[in-house]
């Protein structure tokens, strides 16, 4: 490939289902190549296999792309100059090229039925189609010209399939993996158009590639096997001096084991493998998404980069930009990464940090009023308060009412445990007269409470710590939240005071 084409890549899956992470990965890196090359990143819809299409699943896919800011240059709903953008509407665009395989001898018809087929595999376990046993099955090459061409006349149902050659070695140069070669003789004789008309996956690749002018292929390790019938269809069809540059993307692992991570180990194990939520139609099952999870698109997209890929530095952090600015294929690893939903959860942490309050405001709300709170009842301000004060503690945005609920509603009980066998009438004195003191003070402001209370314990004689505790369950009813002073300061004198009145009572013996 000459180095002055156009960088394009595209993105293209299957309208199967959810989108798993991988498949995410996947449009991340060509994205990311894309934008560093200042070129152009396709939402092709690859929906040749009729069979397998849900309804609903390209929309979801759309939005998928959509919330972790992958947004493409040329898809179905925002085309370009290279449509469609579907591969069942360019259906009439790959008999020609099937038939031209067959034309060159590179390919045939063959008229095999699916029973005949399943036939051969109940005779032979490991049955596949190809150069030692083509000969023995219903084609186009052992049948002969005039029976071939009377069963075409007749309108025979057919399949066209590719006529791999006998002990050649197929190579080509990975991007990521280097020199990679296949024995040809050890590939089976793939279909290229099924008898419905439309291509499969190995043909339709290689006629759409050429058609959108695709520069560079990034997929996942998976279709590696599949990669000599490719070149071999670059090259039978006389395309090979275009023939894009090829990426094979490491395997996103089980974290406790071997192989691919999937679904069921999500299942297995608790947590999301979809980027969002998706709803099966066919079978009605819910499976849960990182979005609906709790996390920021920002933390799921810059977990997914590091799968597989680093700067070669330390760096963990980083925003679209900059691993725009950062990414390189030479930083892929070769090897398989392990997913850690453990780093993930941390990498949600540290984004929530970052994050500007008014960006989380609207989920914060969402998360007031799913637990029953009317948030027009309080200003914008007063919620960022909040959320400034702890937001180093959420893991989740759905963490805040576990973390701030107090600051919403009083506390429905309190840990009394924690404080009874200690507590004393002199505590209880204690309380009453800070109660008196706040109610004096005419500024309400932390930097001024918390002397107050200091110089108030150091008269009574007794311990800091005696005396810290308790006053922070009587305002939040359990032994954590940010700093207690804070707490005093927004929750507002009145209603400080009305706290430590109620829960003193609840202490006393």
């Amino acid at each position: 490939m000459s180095s002055d084409k156009k960088v394009r890549v595209r993105f293209a899956p299957s309208p199967t289902g959810g989108l798993h992470l991988g498949g995410v990965r996947t449009a991340l890196f060509n994205y990311l190549f894309a934008k560093h090359h200042n070129g152009e990143f396709i939402l092709r819809i690859e929906d040749t296999d009729q069979t397998r299409f849900v309804p609903g699943a390209e929309e979801y896919i759309m939005e998928c792309l959509a919330w972790c800011g992958l947004n493409p240059d040329e898809s179905p709903i925002n085309p370009g100059s290279f449509g469609p953008y579907r591969q069942s509407e360019r259906k009439p665009s790959y008999r020609k090229f099937a038939e031209q395989l067959v034309n060159d001898g590179h390919a045939y018809y063959a008229f095999d039925t699916a029973e005949e087929l399943d036939e051969q595999r109940k005779i032979h376990p490991n049955f596949r189609y190809a150069h030692d046993n083509r000969m023995n099955l219903r084609n186009s090459l052992s049948l002969g010209q005039e029976e071939t061409n009377r069963l075409l006349a007749e309108g025979a149902p057919h399949t066209i399939r590719i006529k791999m050659p006998e002990n050649e070695i197929v190579a080509f140069d990975d991007m990521i993996r280097g020199r990679v070669s296949f024995e040809t003789s050890l590939v089976d004789d793939k279909v290229l158009l099924k008898a419905d008309g439309m291509p499969t996956y190995h043909l339709a690749v290689v006629v759409d590639d050429r058609a959108m002018e695709i520069s560079h292929i990034f997929r996942g390790e998976e279709w590696l096997p599949s990669a000599p019938v490719h070149i071999l269809l670059w090259d039978y069809l006389g395309w090979k001096e275009e023939m894009p540059n090829w990426a094979h993307l490491p395997l996103i692992l089980k974290p406790d084991g071997n192989g691919k991570l999937s679904k069921r180990d999500g299942d297995r194990l608790g947590f999301p493998v979809y980027a969002m939520n998706w709803n099966d139609p066919k079978t009605g099952d819910l499976t849960t998404g990182f979005r609906e999870r709790g996390f920021l698109p920002e933390a799921f997209v810059n977990m997914l980069a590091l799968l597989g890929w680093n700067d070669g530095t330390e760096q963990e952090i980083f925003d679209m930009n900059e691993l725009v600015q950062k990414f390189s294929v030479d930083r892929i690893s070769k090897a398989g990464a392990k997913f850690d939903f453990e780093k993930a959860k941390w990498y949600n942490q540290e984004w929530i940090k970052r994050a500007p309050n008014a960006e989380l405001l609207p989920e914060v709300k969402a998360v007031l009023e799913k637990h029953g709170l009317n948030t027009a009842e309080y200003t914008d301000v007063f919620i960022e308060s909040i959320l400034d004060l702890v937001k180093e503690r959420l893991t989740y945005i759905e963490d805040f009412w576990e973390q701030a609920s107090f600051f919403f509603q009083k506390p429905e009980k309190y840990d009394v445990d924690a404080v009874k066998p200690k507590w004393t009438d002199e505590k209880s004195t204690f309380f009453n007269e800070v109660a008196d003191l706040f109610a004096d003070q005419s500024t309400w402001e932390s930097a001024s409470l918390e002397p107050l209370f200091k110089n108030k314990i150091a008269e009574s004689g007794m311990k800091m710590g005696e005396l810290m505790m308790p006053f922070r369950i009587m305002l939040v009813g359990g032994k954590f939240g940010p700093d207690v002073f804070k707490i005093t300061e927004v929750l507002g004198k009145e209603e400080v005071i009305e706290r430590i009145k109620t829960a003193v009572p609840q202490f006393q013996n």
